[in-house]
């Protein structure tokens, strides 16, 4: 027998100064049998820093055709494709075509360096694709914060992000690869 997602609930407070953007989203996010800790809390994160009205977390790691988080205009087209972890050069190349603007968040410490030696010559050409890497070490620390009812503060300034819960805050800075 299958197993099923696990549910959680999320109150994500996100300031972030860079954009303009104040507003607290009030989410349920279905983690996979298969997801971490720590890919649920790159999600959230990612979410945060793509945070919009419009955002939407999709169904992730369950289908293959859609990303991780996505944003359509009210026309139904895509506007951001934003995916985790290290997709293929295949998919990073379908999803450029798909979007205005494509965002990767790599993690995995030397996995993901090894991931983007591979394919950064591959997306020179793709002017909609951003990359950014976020440290295993940083990764390792948010996924120590989640729980299945969470209340998220998300600060956002000059790149750098704060994440807390309760008492417990872990500091992030997404490292531009492109």
């Amino acid at each position: 027998m299958a197993q099923k997602s696990t549910i959680y609930k999320v109150e994500l407070s996100v300031s972030d100064m860079d954009r303009h953007y104040y507003e607290t989203h009030k989410l349920t996010v279905a983690k996979h049998p298969s997801e971490t800790d720590e890919r649920l809390m790159v999600r959230l994160l990612a979410f945060a820093l793509n945070a919009n009205e419009q955002l939407e977390l999709t169904k992730g790691l369950s289908t293959d055709d859609e990303p991780d988080i996505w944003q359509k205009s009210l026309s139904d087209e895509m506007e951001l494709w934003v995916a985790l972890g290290l997709p293929s050069e295949k998919v990073v190349r379908q999803s450029c075509g798909k979007s205005k603007k494509v965002i990767i968040y790599c993690y995995g410490g030397r996995t993901a360096e090894i991931w983007w030696d591979k394919i950064k010559n591959s997306t020179t050409r793709f002017d909609n694709l951003q990359v950014f890497n976020l440290s295993e070490t940083d990764t390792g620390d948010l996924a120590k914060l989640a729980s299945r009812s969470m209340k998220l503060q998300v600060n956002i300034q000059d790149g750098d992000v704060m994440v807390s819960v309760d008492d417990s805050i872990v500091y992030i800075t997404p490292v531009s690869w492109k």
